[in-house]
């Protein structure tokens, strides 16, 4: 379980941050499944972006993700293959 209770959560970000993964561990502790927990993050973060920044923002977010995801800055832990 990843916390961040020894950093300064007055920092919004890291706030809503700790929050997630405070709810992330609950939802795994209950028997939720760690895909799910991520499609309904994923979901959640999209809906709420598109109400507050419009559709044409999101689209441009996410197409930025695709060269993100392959140079690895979503992989924690990387194998060598």
């Amino acid at each position: 379980m990843l916390r961040f209770e020894d950093i300064d959560t007055k920092n919004p970000t890291l706030r809503a941050l700790d929050l997630i993964l405070a709810a992330w561990d609950e939802g795994v502790d209950t028997g939720v499944e760690p895909q799910h927990m991520a499609y309904a993050a994923l979901f959640t973060a999209l809906t709420d972006l598109v109400a507050i920044y419009g559709e044409e923002a999101v689209i441009h977010l996410t197409r930025g993700l695709e060269k993100r995801v392959v140079e690895g800055e979503f992989t924690l832990a990387r194998r060598d293959q």
